[in-house]
């Protein structure tokens, strides 16, 4: 941390140190020492930096006793960066990959330009091996139209109505729907939108529309028919989703969930928090019971079935019902040379 420290301070008095040679008045070690607090040698490493690191044209005048620029037209620029600031941005680049289907990738990409456009010609730094010694493994994402992208956030800023067409992921026509955008959902690099459809129908009330998560990617068309509306004060996202395993809307109350990992994988589970509210504990035999409270059954049943036979559900008894009548379709599945019986 005071390493840290140091380095924000360094980089704030060569910005400063810079404006004062730059502006003619010519300022002497002793002056530069007493406005910065700083000994006479971390001064002329300062002086040593921007000559070595920046290229800068320093020279000293012995007649005004104080240093100033050979050449009145150079200047460094104002974003000073450490080795470690530009290996953080090198690190993270490929990262973007990830959001390769939305138009941020753009975004962060120029974003990244600019900054990059305000770095000194002469800043190096080593990231050889970057491209040999990291490598990123994306998940395979859909395509997000531009203007779908934009139309969501605009509605949920806004707090504007929209209608678009939408196809579910085992659908084959595009239905109308009109939707009132209440929060952006971003679950691995797949964007979703939840909110109210007036065109849904409530299994829980005889009342007309539902809360609904609609995948970003499965959408087009999107219209501002010219309505707004208000986001229930009672809502509450956590009662839909839960962040922390999946964006699959349930309203029902979450579920107990109670796993018990075989001791080869104990170190894999207890060194990864897989739930924000979980519970871990090591059994005298090695293995490793996973506690925690979700309401997302439908990704809870795909992430346990991921684990074979190195994981045992102990509750909900739905579960590992669930469970088991998987795990028959696919003996069966396997057993008739990839023909499932009825």
């Amino acid at each position: 941390m005071a390493q840290e420290r140091e380095d924000k301070f360094k980089t704030h008095r060569l910005i400063q140190l810079d404006k004062w040679i730059r502006s003619g008045a010519y300022p002497s070690l002793e002056k530069m020492m007493h406005e910065y607090g700083v000994s006479r040698r971390t001064i002329l490493r300062d002086m040593e930096f921007l000559r070595d690191r920046y290229g800068a044209p320093l020279e000293y005048d012995k007649e005004r006793k104080g240093y100033y620029y050979s050449d009145p037209t150079f200047v460094i620029q104002s974003v000073l960066l450490t080795e470690g600031d530009l290996f953080t941005i090198s690190t993270v680049m490929p990262l973007l990959e990830q959001y390769r289907n939305t138009p941020l990738e753009g975004s962060f990409r120029s974003i990244m330009s600019k900054v990059s456009e305000l770095m000194p010609d002469t800043v190096s730094v080593d990231t050889s091996f970057l491209n040999k010694d990291i490598a990123f493994i994306t998940e395979p994402l859909p395509k997000i139209d531009e203007s779908v992208f934009f139309a969501i956030f605009r509605a949920v800023k806004g707090f504007e109505t929209v209608t678009f067409g939408y196809r579910s992921s085992g659908g084959t026509e595009f239905k109308q729907r009109t939707f009132d955008c209440y929060r952006v959902l971003c679950k691995k690099g797949s964007w979703y939108v939840i909110g109210f459809d007036h065109d849904a129908a409530d299994d829980a009330s005889s009342k007309p529309g539902a809360i609904r998560v609609y995948a970003l990617s499965r959408i087009r068309d999107v219209q501002f028919p010219g309505g707004r509306f208000s986001v229930p004060e009672g809502f509450d996202l956590n009662r839909h989703v839960d962040l922390s395993f999946g964006v699959w809307n349930n309203p029902e109350p979450p579920a107990e969930y109670e796993l018990v990992f075989s001791p080869r994988l104990a170190n894999y589970i207890t060194e990864r928090e897989w739930h924000r509210d979980q519970s871990v504990e090591r059994n005298e035999d090695g293995s490793v019971t996973l506690k925690f409270r979700s309401n997302q059954k439908q990704m809870v049943f795909s992430w346990v079935l991921g684990f074979a036979s190195a994981v045992r559900v102990v509750r909900p008894d739905s579960l590992r019902d669930e469970i088991k009548a998987e795990i028959a379709r696919m003996a069966r599945l396997y057993g008739t040379g990839g023909e499932e019986e009825g």
